[in-house]
């Protein structure tokens, strides 16, 4: 089946990306290798500061929104923020699908397909 949108919801811990189209959707879950989400940069000391970003875990995540035409970033803090920034970087071509960055807090997985398939209605009826 083929599907034209994706929503990508990330935290510092895992994204969750949706492919979906009007009448389906497949689901995929994304885990970070890192051990330690409170890590100090400088003094590598386990901490209360952020840990560098995992090349390989935006790498897959860049890898599973590569198929589709239109995606929606999404997602509390910082981290869909610095996904953006990596994929304009390293992935330019899935960064020229980005149709929008969004806050969001933790919604289901129900709840984050419905919000995406209504912001793409609404996005495709301006085109």
């Amino acid at each position: 089946m083929s599907f034209n949108h994706v929503v990508a919801w990330i935290d510092h811990v895992q994204a969750h990306v949706i492919h979906f189209n009007a009448e389906a959707a497949d689901h995929e879950v994304i885990k970070t290798v890192s051990t330690h989400p409170h890590l100090h940069t400088k003094s590598g000391a386990v901490g209360s500061g952020r840990t560098a970003e995992s090349k390989h875990y935006f790498d897959d995540v860049a890898h599973a929104l590569s198929d589709a035409t239109e995606v929606l970033i999404v997602g509390p803090a910082q981290e869909k923020l610095e996904l953006m920034k990596y994929l304009i970087t390293h992935h330019p071509a899935v960064a020229k699908c980005v149709m929008a960055v969004e806050s969001s807090d933790h919604p289901s997985d129900g709840q984050l397909l419905k919000y995406a398939r209504k912001y793409f209605l609404k996005a495709d009826m301006l085109r």
